[in-house]
């Protein structure tokens, strides 16, 4: 599996295509805010042939879902989101208004990823982990043959995704991270919703949110 990633919007939140050797890719966390950005999402994904066959959101906060109205026009593609993230999407407009910013509303979602769930694409299988903390419904994608995981905002190289957006909470965003992000191998990439790339050794040896043993009482 091939990632390519795209730091868009006022927010430099990072886009996620993946791809493989079938040409068939999913776009996840679209955060084009305006044309120009649509037409370096959707150029990559033309030059290289490829075949978009899933929107994925990680989350539903405004920065990763600018551009799902795009994608799902472009590529006859519905947002998939967890459960949780229905009341977050809705709101869109609502928060971008509180920023100054337009937000075309999405299409209404299927809410369709779930903990521990699967799924498939081309010849790439990406299992689905609830981590939530930052916002009630955010997922993680994890490729378990390339030891690689798409996180959101929930890990961040030596920091964490915030907690002071309705829906967040510090304790629940770290014990979330322990248990579901800590148990992979320490030689994991992730690829976060902002910022640079790490690793789960790198995370848990030097981020200053988790290498406290305090931070995780109850």
């Amino acid at each position: 599996m091939k990632v390519k990633h795209f730091e868009l919007n006022p927010f430099r939140e990072n886009t996620y295509v993946l791809y493989d050797e079938t040409k068939q890719c999913v776009i996840i966390d679209p955060g084009c805010y305006d044309p120009s950005e649509e037409r370096i999402l959707s150029g990559f994904i033309e030059e290289q042939q490829l075949n978009p066959v899933a929107l994925l959101n990680t989350h539903c906060h405004i920065d990763h879902i600018f551009g799902n109205h795009f994608i799902a026009a472009r590529y006859k593609l519905i947002p998939q989101i967890h459960p949780m993230e229905k009341a977050i999407l809705a709101s869109a407009t609502m928060v971008g208004e509180m920023y100054g910013l337009d937000v075309t509303p999405s299409p209404e979602a299927e809410t369709s990823l779930a903990d521990n769930g699967i799924f498939n694409f081309g010849n790439t299988t990406l299992k689905m982990l609830l981590v939530p903390g930052h916002s009630p419904g955010s997922i993680c994608f994890y490729h378990e043959a390339s030891k690689q995981i798409i996180g959101g905002d929930v890990l961040f190289q030596e920091s964490i995704g915030r907690t002071d957006l309705p829906g967040g909470d510090m304790q629940t965003l770290l014990r979330s991270i322990k248990d579901k992000l800590f148990v992979l191998p320490d030689d994991v990439t992730v690829f976060p919703g902002h910022g640079g790339p790490t690793t789960i050794g790198h995370e848990k040896n030097y981020n200053p949110y988790l290498t406290d043993a305090s931070a995780f009482t109850a």
